[in-house]
């Protein structure tokens, strides 16, 4: 399956990072790389990941980072994951 991120999850992605930079620029930088990493990974088996514990739909699923959320999409009729965001 292909990987997607919307511009939400970019723009949220971002203030994370800038946020964890004004203490520690390598910090923001491992918390980036390893998050992207992460995120790759997805698209090997969507499907072990929790339903969103707010839609509980099969197509909706989120992942849980270093105590971050990041809910995405499975779009079969696409064959793409939708990365949607990221919160805490």
């Amino acid at each position: 399956m292909r990987l997607e991120k919307s511009d939400r999850f970019f723009q949220e992605l971002q203030e994370i990072v800038d946020f964890i930079a004004m203490d520690n620029v390598y910090a923001a930088l491992s918390f980036y790389d390893e998050l992207i990493e992460k995120i790759e990974e997805i698209s090997e088996n969507p499907y072990r990941y929790r339903m969103n514990q707010t839609v509980y739909q099969e197509y909706s699923r989120e992942m849980i980072f270093r105590g971050y959320t990041i809910p995405f999409f499975i779009d079969t009729q696409r064959d793409t994951i939708v990365i949607l965001g990221i919160f805490n």
